[in-house]
């Protein structure tokens, strides 16, 4: 039996990169989907191809970072399968980032980031868990990121401390809603062969480097996350939650 069998789950960001992953591998342990992303085309792509080998996604068009916007997921979620069981918090201001000096960062680009990686992730959540309370259970899954434990950090400062906002995030959240049932745990990602991480400045630099602190001596490429993902998303992790789980190769082991 698929893991997901029968569950209902909401993947934010789901037009590229890890969260189509994420969006292909729930739909092939029997999650029906909703793909909400910034470009509707992207995410229609996504649910086409999950739709045409049987699967069940529809996507919609969506801006984290607006509260009218992610109303909008919370109602087109109950009105097509009536529940949700999973969320899923992978949109966030990744792409297009290249690593930079600590005091090079923009204000703008500061207020891009935070406003969908962190007050973003807070209002998808802030929406959804009470449809989640309403039954009793559910699982939270937030993308954080295995940057927030390098002292490389300093190169991608604006989006490292948008992440350690959201790991703080996830344990105050599964602080408040664990006597509802409800888990909620992030996974941290290492540096993936995502488009975004292959498309930034020194990209080829950035993988050898942490290649070479990786215990596992490859490339991590994005198919690498979708196991733990299924795992918190499943009633295999029934009694996890508040933690951060790196899925990095080893790079980082505390």
């Amino acid at each position: 039996m698929a893991k997901l069998d029968g569950k209902v789950a909401i993947i934010t960001g789901a037009g590229r990169g890890l969260g189509k992953v994420f969006a292909n591998r729930f739909a092939d342990e029997g999650a029906k989907l909703l793909l909400p992303d910034i470009s509707l085309e992207r995410a229609e792509a996504v649910a086409k191809e999950i739709n045409a080998k049987g699967g069940k996604a529809t996507a919609m068009p969506s801006d984290i970072s607006d509260e009218g916007s992610v109303k909008r997921i919370a109602e087109k979620v109950i009105s097509l399968y009536g529940r949700v069981d999973i969320l899923l918090n992978n949109a966030a201001i990744y792409y297009g980032i290249n690593p930079k000096p600590w005091d090079a960062w923009a204000l703008d680009e500061w207020d891009k980031i935070f406003d969908v990686n962190v007050k973003g992730t807070y209002l998808v959540c802030r929406a959804i868990a009470p449809l989640m309370v309403k039954q009793s259970g559910g699982k939270i899954i937030n993308i954080a990121s295995d940057v927030i434990k390098s002292s490389d950090s300093q190169f991608f400062l604006a989006y490292a401390l948008s992440k350690s906002a959201v790991y703080t995030m996830t344990q105050s959240m599964a602080a408040a809603l664990g006597p509802s049932n409800i888990n909620v745990n992030s996974i941290g990602p290492g540096y993936s062969a995502t488009e975004a991480s292959m498309g930034q400045t020194g990209s080829e630099q950035i993988f050898q480097s942490v290649l070479g602190a990786q215990c596992l001596k490859r490339r991590q490429e994005p198919n690498d996350v979708a196991g733990t993902a299924v795992y918190l998303a499943s009633a295999d992790s029934d009694f996890v939650t508040g933690q951060l789980i790196l899925v990095d190769g080893g790079h980082f082991m505390c």
